[in-house]
């Protein structure tokens, strides 16, 4: 076979050894801007270039659990919210890499009609169910302030939360801060919202996470795949009318690119306040989180080192498939160089 024909073997089986290595991102809702960072990353190739083949996978709305796909490693990144320290202490090797939001998302919705201005009116009222599930920050907000949790009315019906609120029928509701209270200032139906950031609860929304066995066993693809979100959330930020539109032709369909373009300048500041940079996460911040969770300064402690991501080169050598095409066409070349030159004899 000539020369070139073996070089061009060569390069097309070493171009099988960058073959995109799949992986799973399991978001904690249904798609919508909340994560057009990661949809850019891969609509705009960086997932691509990076090695990767990502799937994006919404959640379950009616079962919205990321922890448990990453940690039986059906997914291997996954978001989530502060709760996530929490996990960890209680035993699960998860690692936080990135905060996509520097502050809770999450927030009580309350009529204008409603007697509750603050955390501490919440007495003897009547809450979502949901609240108990994934909105933890909610109800340490109470607790904070003074109101036994344990004596709210929880509302449980089959009937849809929104429209019990609506009628009456429950006094807070827990809401994504870009989600319900949209709907109802559509609706023009009155309300205020009631969070956490705003009484002393600074905590972490949708932070990026993987687990300590994907991150010893791949290293290099979770630091990649690290690169490659946050590359896309950039992108995403500079270009949000991009962002939005290819939110909603590939993503999110059912929503109008007025209700995305709304959710999207809302996060804007929840994603890049002026006093921080993108994905940042401090120790100071966690250790206060964990103050507000009830745990241990020393149970913090123990699980500080290994909880914030830090991208750790792996000791074994890494040959990129350049280097190893070069290698395979220098040691194909060399006998043949030399037949060359010794029939020239």
């Amino acid at each position: 076979m000539p020369i070139k024909g073996l070089i061009l073997v060569t390069l097309l089986f070493c171009s099988q050894l960058k073959a995109q290595e799949p992986v799973t991102l399991q978001l904690k809702w249904t798609h919508q801007f909340q994560f057009a960072g990661y949809y850019m990353a891969k609509e705009k190739g960086y997932y691509k270039d990076a090695g990767l083949d990502v799937t994006i996978r919404e959640a379950n709305p009616k079962m919205p659990d990321t922890f448990t796909p990453v940690a039986l490693n059906e997914a291997q990144f996954g978001v989530a919210h502060s709760g996530i320290l929490q996990q960890r202490v209680n035993g699960q090797p998860f690692v936080a890499m990135a905060a996509i939001l520097q502050f809770s998302p999450y927030c009580w919705m309350v009529k204008d009609s409603s007697d509750i201005f603050h955390p501490r009116d919440f007495t003897a009222k009547r809450i979502t169910e949901v609240s108990r599930k994934d909105g933890t920050e909610l109800l340490i907000m109470l607790k904070r302030s003074g109101i036994d949790i344990n004596t709210l009315e929880v509302f449980s019906s089959e009937e849809p939360a929104v429209e019990a609120w609506q009628q009456n029928k429950l006094d807070a509701m827990q809401v994504y801060v870009t989600n319900q209270p949209y709907f109802m200032t559509q609706q023009g139906i009155s309300h205020r919202l009631i969070c956490p950031q705003r009484y002393g609860m600074d905590v972490y929304g949708d932070v990026l996470f993987t687990s300590e066995s994907m991150l010893k066993k791949h290293p290099q693809t979770v630091e990649k795949f690290y690169q490659a979100s946050l590359k896309g959330w950039r992108y995403a930020m500079m270009n949000m009318d991009e962002a939005i539109a290819v939110t909603q032709q590939l993503y999110a369909p059912n929503k109008s690119f007025h209700q995305l373009a709304y959710e999207a300048e809302v996060l804007k500041e929840y994603i890049m306040p002026p006093t921080t940079h993108l994905g940042n996460m401090s120790m100071a911040k966690w250790r206060l989180i964990a103050d507000y969770y009830g745990i241990k300064q020393s149970d913090f402690d123990e699980q500080k080192a290994g909880f914030i991501y830090k991208y750790q080169e792996s000791e074994s050598i890494q040959l990129s498939w350049m280097l190893i095409a070069a290698i395979i066409v220098s040691i194909i070349s060399i006998p043949l160089y030399l037949r060359l030159i010794l029939g020239k004899k």
